[in-house]
């Protein structure tokens, strides 16, 4: 069993003895606090059609995300009534769960040790920046992640990964994703 006390993720512990000093060398940086660091993940499954047809899909994408995150994800509801979608106001259509710190740093280990390998045909994720130093990247099964049970799941989702950094541009984040050994595939 893990001491809360006395854990560290694994990603954590090499940000702070090999990346910083990595980074700082890479970029020239005057003062530690000026180096990139990971600063939240969001992660979000949207159900679409399949929650205006049957209410219990939301539901379903909130505890899939919930085991994937390790934290309790939220329901995302509709703003506005659409009718030509049969969308009411208020309707339960997705998930939603932004992690930080430690869990952070688990799930982006999990996320490229475990589930992008066993990505069908993965040749790595093609590197989308923002401009702002923020990277996103879509999945289009959620059941690579081990703590999915596949026998048990009724509905493959989509999912959206958003990791965001302190980077002040995308060629810092592209190199503080690389240092975390993120796949890129350019």
């Amino acid at each position: 069993m893990l001491d809360a006390a006395t854990y560290t993720p694994r990603l954590k512990a090499a940000f702070r003895d090999s990346i910083k000093a990595a980074m700082k060398e890479e970029f020239g940086y005057s003062n530690d606090m000026m180096i990139p660091r990971l600063d939240k993940i969001v992660l979000n499954i949207g159900c679409g059609a399949e929650a205006v047809r049957d209410s219990k899909k939301a539901k379903s994408a909130v505890e899939d995300l919930t085991k994937i995150a390790g934290q309790q994800a939220v329901t995302t509801k509709a703003k506005k009534s659409i009718a030509g979608f049969r969308v009411r106001e208020e309707m339960p259509l997705g998930a939603k769960v932004t992690l930080r710190g430690d869990r952070m740093y688990d799930f982006l280990d999990r996320l490229i040790t475990i589930a992008m390998p066993r990505i069908r045909d993965f040749r790595g994720v093609k590197p989308s920046f923002d401009g702002r130093g923020n990277f996103a990247m879509g999945m289009k099964e959620h059941i690579v992640f081990p703590e999915i049970d596949f026998d048990k799941v009724d509905e493959v989702w989509g999912m959206d990964i958003i990791i965001t950094t302190t980077a002040k541009t995308d060629a810092e984040a592209k190199a503080l994703l690389k240092h975390f050994n993120m796949p890129f595939n350019a």
